[in-house]
């Protein structure tokens, strides 16, 4: 019997093990994980934002929030392992090992008279003659019994002092950890144990596997499916311009497999009305065009229709079924969007290069869908090249409202930003018409806006100068400012009912040729993983420059320290092109906000190769002589610099300072501080 016990209470000890092996340290990186994001969730306090209610802890939504599957999971494991517990220890207690002076009550030495005395005592309380309970009877054979034996018989006692039992050496016994019922191999209870063999071992991993496979083959990484990633490739082009970026994004598969439903189509009718200066009809053509985009397919009809009333604000006119979908869409929308951005800056061309055009143009949409702002406000108008898409981001501001602020020359979001607060709120409650308080949302607002400084260098590890074929490496430390003094935000998007992390997309690109050299998306959110990687990514440059260990310390605590001030540090290797001076163009541009996109001009000057051996694959083309490659880069140094003005900007000023150089230049290094092109723009 206690064999049994034994063996059962080391089945429960098994369980819980397997139990508690991965529930431990899952449940740690949760709570890790959950108060990593507790302490980097600073939001917009602005009143649009508290009463979109998504940043709101109400009871429910704390209770829903907490209330998923994989919680749901975690807290009954842990319940059923707190049982557990509590059982082991109880059945541990039961199993008692003999000592006939606990048995008998005594302590340990006592005398001969006091044992009988003991004896005669439990005798009369558990003999059989005196107790006719089944239990007392064994428990008097069993125990009592061997006891007073043990302790009164000379053999039996000399037995329990060598071995510790009354009746000799006892056999070797091993336990095994599995119930009483499974170790009777007859009947029921040989083919129950059988089924748990071939359930547990056989059947549970090969269903794991099938669902694993079956659902990698579908998704990506980023909860992309598969089909949504061949067709942007497949409809992405070189000469995407923004306005058709759109017709791209609505062709995901998640999109199309949205269920379309008779009750939708009269709501829709009436959202077409709404929306349709939004939706690029030839209004020479109207009833063709019309025509025309009812006949697409119904899924890319209500996709486009819905995204329509996102970014006109018509999303309150949809029926509670299309507002079901309204949603979904916008859930999907940043992880199908970031997927499209990197279709675009894939290499597709010889020189393994992506695409700068179409990049633009997602990142635009990814910036009007997070502020539902139309695509039309980006339209240049009034002098103003960047339109007044970045204005319609700030709460209570509409049309009405920039055209009051523009008779006193407010045109270019810029200009706002750069006036003073008193100035700034005199503007907007004499002249805007705003109340106080909405005057002070607005300066909450402004006061999130991330202002970025791009500091750009590009080299040849170990080498002076860059030449054909030599791997260059581009050092960018991206900084963010606020004058809230915050790094971590959350940005302002009253109208997306998610929340929504800011990203940056750093672009390295000629924008003549069209050309996306390096792309990398860069956060602000985690402090901890990027002064990580900037420590980890300085450290082996060090080290492969045959720094000494000093020399890593002191640049890898300053390559912490900006961090910390709010730098992130990006690093890419490319190859270097054909002998010349290259025009390129860093752009720097957010997915959230409108009007904080900046790019820095440099230029990258590349030598003929003039050192031994190639590098980067680049078939040798001979020695050169050092001299030589010294007199072209001397005639390269008298070139005037020119740099290139990016298609993306129509502003008149750089139009007028063009030739005369924006950006200190020395060996492909450049800096970002004044030069900020406040929006990328878009395509009229």
């Amino acid at each position: 019997m206690a064999a049994a016990e034994e063996n059962t209470s080391l089945f429960l000890i098994f369980i819980l093990t397997m139990i508690a092996l991965p529930l431990v340290p899952y449940t740690i990186m949760r709570l890790c994980r959950a108060a990593s994001e507790k302490a980097k969730t600073i939001h917009c306090r602005c009143s649009g934002c508290h009463r979109s209610g998504k940043y709101r802890k109400s009871i429910y939504k704390r209770i829903s929030n907490f209330s998923t599957c994989s919680n749901l999971t975690i807290v009954l494991l842990w319940i059923f392992m707190i049982f557990l517990v509590y059982y082991i220890k109880h059945v541990s207690r039961e199993v008692q090992v003999f000592e006939p002076f606990s048995i008998l009550g005594l302590e340990p030495g006592a005398s001969e008279s006091e044992i009988k005395k003991s004896y005669r005592r439990l005798s009369i309380q558990y003999h059989p003659d005196k107790n006719p309970d089944p239990e007392a009877h064994k428990y008097f054979v069993e125990y009592i019994s061997k006891a007073y034996q043990a302790l009164t018989d000379p053999v039996s006692r000399e037995n329990y002092e060598k071995y510790g039992h009354p009746d000799g050496r006892q056999g070797f016994q091993m336990g095994i950890a599995l119930p009483k019922f499974l170790l009777n191999i007859d009947g029921a209870s040989g083919g129950i144990m059988l089924l748990g063999i071939v359930g547990f071992c056989i059947l549970l991993p090969l269903m794991i596997a099938v669902i694993y496979l079956s659902r990698s083959s579908k998704y990506t990484g980023n909860y992309v499916m598969h089909q949504t990633l061949s067709t942007y490739y497949y409809f992405m082009k070189p000469s995407l311009a923004p306005s058709k970026v759109m017709d791209v994004f609505i062709k995901a598969a998640e999109y199309m497999e949205m269920p379309v439903r008779r009750s939708d189509d009269e709501p829709l009718q009436k959202l077409f009305v709404a929306v349709r200066s939004e939706l690029n009809l030839d209004l020479k053509n109207i009833k063709t065009e019309q025509a025309k985009f009812w006949k697409q397919h119904p899924s890319l009809v209500k996709m486009e229709l819905l995204i329509q009333a996102h970014l006109t604000r018509e999303s309150f006119a949809l029926t509670p079924a299309l507002l079901k979908d309204y949603r979904h869409m916008l859930e999907l929308a940043p992880r199908l969007l970031e997927e499209l951005v990197k279709i675009a800056v894939l290499p597709r061309n010889p020189h393994g290069f992506g695409w700068l055009r179409p990049a633009s143009g997602v990142i635009e949409l990814s910036q009007n869908i997070i502020q539902a702002v139309p695509l039309s406000a980006r339209k240049a108008s009034g002098g103003n090249s960047e339109g007044i898409a970045p204005f319609l981001q700030l709460p209570h501001f509409t049309e009405a409202t920039v055209k009051k602020i523009a008779r006193k020359k407010i045109r270019a979001f810029q200009e706002l930003c750069d006036m003073s607060v008193e100035d700034r709120a005199t503007l907007l409650t004499q002249v805007a018409g705003l109340s106080e308080e909405q005057a002070r949302d607005v300066e909450l607002v402004l006061e999130m806006i991330p202002s970025i400084e791009v500091d750009i260098k590009c080299e040849t590890e170990g080498e002076e100068g860059i030449q054909e074929g030599d791997v260059v490496t581009m050092y960018a430390w991206v900084s963010l400012q606020r004058r809230n003094g915050l790094t971590a935000a959350l940005p302002h998007c009253p109208y997306f009912p998610f929340h929504k992390e800011e990203n940056f997309w750093l672009l390295l690109a000629d924008a003549a040729s069209n050309d996306v050299w390096l792309s990398q998306k860069v956060s602000f959110m985690d402090e901890a993983t990027a002064i990580t990687a900037a420590s980890k990514a300085i450290q082996e440059t060090q080290e492969a420059l045959g720094a000494s260990a000093k020399e890593i310390g002191i640049a890898v605590r300053e390559a912490v320290d900006r961090v910390k001030k709010g730098s992130r540090l990006v690093m890419g290797k490319f190859q270097a092109p054909a002998e010349g001076t290259h025009n390129l163009t860093s752009f720097c541009l957010c997915d959230s906000w409108i009007g904080c996109d900046t790019k820095t001009s440099f230029k990258l000057k590349v030598l003929k190769r003039s050192r031994a051996g190639t590098r980067g694959h680049v078939p040798e083309e001979g020695p050169v002589a050092a001299e030589d490659g010294i007199e072209e880069e001397e005639e390269e140094e008298e070139e005037e610099y020119d740099d290139y003005e990016s298609e993306y900007s129509d502003d008149e000023e750089d139009e007028k300072n063009k030739g005369k150089g924006k950006g200190k230049v020395v060996n492909g290094a450049a800096h970002q501080g004044a030069d900020s092109d406040i929006d990328s723009g878009s395509d009229e």
